[in-house]
């Protein structure tokens, strides 16, 4: 039964309770007052206005039912805009590629290794091993000194030896240009260098400019090889190992037969002590052939200006001489190339001047050369650096065949085919000879070091530019484990991974 006093009750205090009318209406919808404190309690926890104290302290007050006096308003400062942050344009996705090479570049064999791989056709990067420090390229140094040669000297050049009448009576004056490849074989007779000029050609015709009635017979032969200035050796060169034991490089003068090989048709024979003297003597003994006179007396001179010219023989054009100097490393047609670029871009005719020209006549082709040191121009030299990010982006321009120099592209050796990287070489063989014919190359070797650098055409028909250095203690073997991972970037094409 209901109590009527209760209802009386609630009357009484729904009158005198500050809270009255707001209980009651608690009371009658508890279920909407129940949410609209929810709602309140959300706002508060929500903005942060209320400090922790603060809010605890307003709680206890509502709990006890104490009325406060108003509390002073605190004035809220009005936040200072500011201005949201931007976020930069997203780089474009690139390509997940998905084919590692990671595994062949920890072959012992390699030594220390400096890769790097291009896209020939994007620039992109798509392997890199240490590809920006510059280090002893070996013979890849002879694309540079080919391309500095091309830009200065030109396609067309060709070297001259030139013969001249000197100013003591019967004498004249042979004038060394710097031609390696003129030969002391009888004309007719090949010698290694291809279509090379012959001396005794040279003497034929001074001996028919030649009058005897008015300059007597020819009898002294005077030599003017002051074209290139010494040393003939470059310092850091091993000359019993090249000059000797392997035959590979003459002394660098700028008048000499046969690349003053023993053997004038061999690829690599001992060289001599005296190029310039071999090559008097054989220029003598043509003289003596071609006039009837004994011309026995040889000294070393200049040639006077003006003087008349009783004759003249040409190497072939550079383009012949770089074709030829590729496909076999020769380094005594780069050692005379690098110094006819010096001088062309007057930085000198010295060893130490071959760093400046060498320079000078790349800086045309667009490629920063920061870092670069030009030692020589075959690569023999430990002191040449050049980084293989450079040598990548040169091989480009070849392939593209920019500003000439399509005529490297032609010289390379092909893997398993041709020059120094054909038959007898044993290069690209077993596992490897699944990139026969797909790999255009210059092969290079040091006693530090083996590299390789050049063009890929891969399996999926990507051009790629590469180059690969094994440096440090390394041994012949190292051309094979350069091989095998070079193959690699031949199979991997434009998925090959940098992991």
């Amino acid at each position: 039964m209901d109590d009527p006093d209760a209802d009386e009750l609630g009357a009484t205090k729904a009158t005198t309770s500050p809270f009255a009318g707001i209980l009651t209406a608690v009371r009658r919808h508890p279920q909407a007052w129940i949410i609209a404190a929810a709602a309140v309690g959300f706002v508060i926890v929500g903005s942060g206005a209320v400090a922790l104290g603060a809010s605890v302290g307003a709680s206890a007050s509502a709990a006890v039912g104490t009325p406060s006096a108003s509390p002073t308003p605190t004035v809220t400062p009005t936040p200072t805009a500011t201005a949201r942050p931007v976020p930069a344009n997203a780089a474009a996705a690139s390509r997940l590629r998905t084919c590692s090479v990671n595994a062949l570049t920890q072959d012992a064999r390699l030594g220390t290794l400096e890769a790097q791989v291009l896209n020939a056709t994007t620039g992109e990067v798509l392997f890199d091993r240490n590809g920006s420090q510059p280090a002893a390229t070996a013979s890849v140094m002879k694309v540079l000194t080919a391309a500095a040669a091309l830009q200065v000297l030109g396609a067309t050049y060709r070297i001259p030896t030139t013969v001249v009448k000197g100013t003591e009576p019967g004498s004249v004056v042979i004038i060394g240009g710097g031609d390696v490849t003129l030969s002391r074989l009888p004309t007719g007779q090949a010698s290694f260098y291809t279509n090379a000029p012959h001396i005794d050609d040279l003497a034929k015709q001074v001996s028919a400019a030649w009058d005897t009635a008015t300059n007597g017979p020819i009898t002294k032969v005077i030599v003017d090889a002051s074209l290139f200035g010494g040393p003939v050796w470059q310092p850091s060169w091993d000359e019993h190992e090249e000059r000797v034991v392997q035959g590979s490089t003459a002394y660098v003068t700028a008048l000499q037969v046969d690349g003053d090989r023993n053997d004038p048709r061999a690829v690599e024979s001992p060289r001599s002590t005296d190029p310039i003297g071999r090559a008097a003597d054989a220029f003598a003994a043509a003289l003596t052939t071609a006039t009837g006179n004994n011309v026995t007396s040889i000294t070393q001179g200049t040639a006077p200006a003006g003087a008349k010219q009783l004759g003249q023989v040409l190497s072939q054009p550079v383009s012949a001489l770089i074709d030829q100097a590729l496909a076999v490393s020769d380094n005594t047609i780069m050692e005379t190339l690098a110094r006819l670029v010096a001088i062309k871009t007057g930085a000198g005719n010295t060893f130490a001047a071959e760093n400046q020209g060498v320079i000078t006549a790349l800086k045309p082709y667009g490629i920063d050369t920061t870092g670069i040191h030009i030692a020589d121009g075959s690569g023999l030299s430990a002191d040449n650096a050049v980084p293989p990010s450079y040598v990548d982006r040169l091989f480009v321009k070849v392939l593209n065949r920019d500003n000439g120099l399509g005529v490297v592209y032609d010289g390379l050796p092909i893997s398993g085919k041709t020059g120094t990287l054909g038959p007898g070489y044993a290069r690209f063989t077993g596992a490897n000879s699944i990139a026969r014919g797909a790999v255009l190359a210059k092969t290079g070797w040091i006693n530090n070091g083996y590299t390789l650098a050049g063009v890929i055409k891969a399996k999926d028909g990507t051009a790629l530019t590469f180059a690969v250095y094994a440096l440090g203690k390394v041994s012949d073997n190292a051309k094979t484990a350069i091989d095998t991972l070079v193959t690699g970037f031949y199979k991997c094409g434009d998925n090959l991974s940098n992991n």
